[in-house]
């Protein structure tokens, strides 16, 4: 599933070609994705302007002229694809349409934005703007990793007395905002911090300094346009270059790149999901 990078990736792409722009027309082309979709949803979305795209999350939010806010998230295979709008020095022409084209979006300017998700785990819905943030789906979230909220005080005292380990924390999106498998593997490994080890064994100094490094983590990520793996790509089809630079995801009996560490990364299961980590650097 797109963790936080990709999804700030596929927004950035998204804002040239639809914010401050009118929805000429809105398909809405099957009743549901994950859930169904509001009603007379394309009506509500054809003429709205959009005044702006913001991101909560793993959600990308896009605030209407009629005061509601469309909440997209592209759940394990979506993409929002661009056609027919300048994107740098090339125009992608409008491609066929295509079997998994579940909603598009003509825009005034002559783009076309389109969600296509073949597993359909996807989910679109709209929300009152003044009440979104109240919204099931985001009442619950925890700061951005980002944002000043998410400062070294609030982490240490969040994470104060708990015994899961600091993988599972950080996965926690009531505590932080985005964080996803890859990311976290990434930070710790960073932070030479086991993804086992309980965080009331771990002190304040170095709960604290996983703040700058899952700052710096997210902003390399997010500059090479997020990771792909299987079915991301960015807004104009392009794929993401960050799993270029994976220093533990995914690199399982290979070297640990530690200056001084002739360790190797394993793989563990913690909660069902992977965990890579170097055991000789990351206690």
């Amino acid at each position: 599933m797109p963790e936080l990078p990709e999804v700030e990736t596929v927004r950035r792409g998204l804002v040239p070609a639809m914010e401050n722009i009118v929805i000429a027309k809105a398909d809405v082309n099957r009743p549901d994705l994950r859930w169904p979709f509001p009603d007379r949803m394309a009506e509500r979305l054809t003429g709205a302007r959009v005044n702006a795209l913001r991101r909560r999350s793993k959600y990308i939010l896009a605030d209407l002229s009629t005061d509601e806010t469309l909440l997209i998230h592209l759940g394990m295979s979506g993409r929002m694809l661009i056609s027919g709008d300048p994107l740098g020095q090339f125009v992608h022409e409008h491609p066929a349409p295509e079997k998994h084209d579940h909603v598009v979006f003509h825009m005034e300017n002559g783009a076309r934005v389109t969600f296509n998700d073949p597993r359909r785990f996807g989910a679109m819905d709209l929300l009152d703007t003044a009440t979104a943030a109240e919204h099931p789906l985001l009442a619950s979230i925890g700061p951005e990793p980002l944002g000043n909220d998410f400062n070294e005080n609030y982490l240490v005292k969040k994470l104060e007395g708990r015994k899961t380990p600091i993988k599972s924390a950080l996965l926690d999106q009531k505590i932080v905002a985005g964080l996803g498998n890859i990311y976290v593997c990434e930070a710790l490994y960073r932070a030479k911090i086991s993804p086992k080890r309980h965080v009331n064994k771990i002190s304040s100094a170095r709960i604290s300094s996983l703040v700058p490094i899952i700052r710096d983590v997210l902003t390399d990520a997010i500059s090479a346009g997020g990771s792909s793996l299987k079915d991301f790509r960015q807004a104009d089809g392009e794929l993401g270059y960050f799993q270029h630079s994976f220093d533990a995801y995914g690199r399982d009996s290979e070297p640990c790149r530690s200056e001084d560490c002739n360790g190797e990364i394993v793989r563990i299961t913690q909660s069902g999901r992977s965990s890579f980590y170097c055991p000789q650097c990351q206690r």
